[in-house]
């Protein structure tokens, strides 16, 4: 149905498929546009999504510290209490929301976002996420301190219904049946995205997938990436505070300060990756490779440095203010590669490689508590060469196998049943 509108309302612009001039140049002027007030709500979205998540890793201790049993519980004989299975309960069904919105998102992207911007809307949506962390860390103890801990639900609970408030009367699946969209963007949209197969696929080549080296390459650096990223996101805090000695309040303020870095650099790279690849300085492969091995080469160098300059906090918080800047790079890379190769897959291919993200999350965690508990002097300098390691390896595999054009199996002729 969306493929009919879509093609009539190419054909209504032009009987070539070519763009009015006019019409391109004043819909990809600024950002005062229908599809980047798009990448804004999903950016507030993302914000409310992941401060939610952070507010309930913040409140926990609060909600601990000012609950208590009347009594004690025979652990022999009581078996899990109601309030814990809840607790379970609300936890899996806030994962599988989160998956839900993780993945869902990235097709919309396949009809809105044009070739030349995929990578700013793509970082201005992904964007909320980082800066819902920063503002959670900033005030979320605060508000627990002075207001009580339910005050923090309260807060981010309604920027989420808010959010929601803009979702349902603003956010359609395509441009074309967007009441408040000018002609001129639509047609600039529309006519852009002429060339791209971007009807969803309902049956999987899975034969095909599996035999596919560039997807496993995006695959693989999911997994060797997000392995480091899990670690910056989960123990950079702990390293502020027990290596760099600085105390509880610091180490929040310090740990914020490094998202809100990561924020400004997750914008200005998908700025940059848009500027390269319309003005044609690089092909779309090549920015692909240069983001990506930025993200890895730049935060490898650093993770190896501050071993030996864990003396001095002025300098280790420069150096992580680098590294995440730079992490940020993968972002306009490897870990937006599916939407080149398969756009008719892009939410399979985002919850598959969610998969391959949060697996590497649980194991590097797990390997890096494992090693600072052994050792509190060289356990970081183990933790961090370890990560040096996965890191270069899913990089030199993603460099060898990646490719930006659509791959065979992920055209419509090539589709066949399971």
């Amino acid at each position: 149905m969306s493929t009919r509108a879509e093609a009539k309302g190419v054909g209504a612009i032009s009987s070539d498929g070519n763009l009015n001039t006019a019409h391109a140049q004043t819909s990809r002027k600024g950002f005062c546009s229908v599809r980047h007030g798009l990448a804004l709500i999903m950016h507030l979205c993302n914000f409310s999504l992941n401060s939610q998540k952070m507010s309930l890793s913040i409140a926990i201790p609060a909600m601990v510290n000012s609950t208590a049993w009347p009594g004690p519980l025979n652990a022999s004989t009581e078996g899990p209490s109601a309030h814990s299975q809840d607790g379970w309960n609300g936890t899996l069904r806030q994962l599988k929301a989160v998956v839900m919105v993780l993945t869902s998102q990235f097709s919309i992207w396949v009809k809105w976002a044009p070739p030349l911007e995929k990578s700013q809307l793509i970082n201005i949506a992904l964007s909320g996420e980082l800066m819902g962390s920063f503002i959670t860390l900033l005030v979320g103890g605060f508000l627990c301190e002075t207001k009580g801990w339910p005050s923090i639900f309260y807060i981010f609970g309604g920027i989420g219904c808010a959010c929601s408030f803009l979702w349902f009367p603003l956010a359609y699946d395509d441009p074309i049946n967007h009441p408040f969209i000018s002609t001129g963007e639509k047609e600039y949209i529309v006519c852009s995205l002429a060339q791209q197969d971007r009807s969803p696929g309902w049956s999987l080549p899975i034969k095909a997938m599996i035999k596919s080296l560039p997807l496993w390459g995006i695959l693989v650096f999911y997994f060797t990436g997000f392995w480091t990223i899990n670690i910056l996101m989960a123990y950079i805090p702990t390293y502020i505070s027990s290596v760099l000695q600085a105390n509880l309040r610091d180490s929040g303020i310090l740990s914020a300060l490094l998202l809100g870095v990561a924020f400004i650099s997750t914008i200005l790279c998908g700025l940059l990756a848009d500027f390269l690849h319309s003005r044609k300085i690089f092909r779309l492969i090549t920015i692909r490779k240069l983001s990506t091995a930025i993200g890895v080469l730049v935060p490898s160098v650093v993770l190896v440095s501050l071993y030996w300059v864990r003396s001095s906090i002025s300098t280790s918080m420069g150096l992580l203010a680098l590294c995440s800047a730079a992490t940020t790079f993968c972002q306009t890379g490897a870990l937006i590669n599916f939407l080149d190769i398969a756009p008719r897959y892009t939410s399979f291919l985002r919850g598959l490689s969610q998969v391959f993200g949060h697996l590497s999350g649980a194991i590097s965690s797990t390997v890096a508590g494992f090693l600072i508990s052994q050792d509190s002097e060289f356990g970081w300098r183990n933790v961090f060469l370890i990560s040096v390691s996965i890191n270069m390896s899913g990089l030199v595999f993603y460099l060898i196998f990646s490719q930006a054009k659509v791959q065979d199996w992920a055209t419509e002729q090539t589709v066949t049943q399971l």
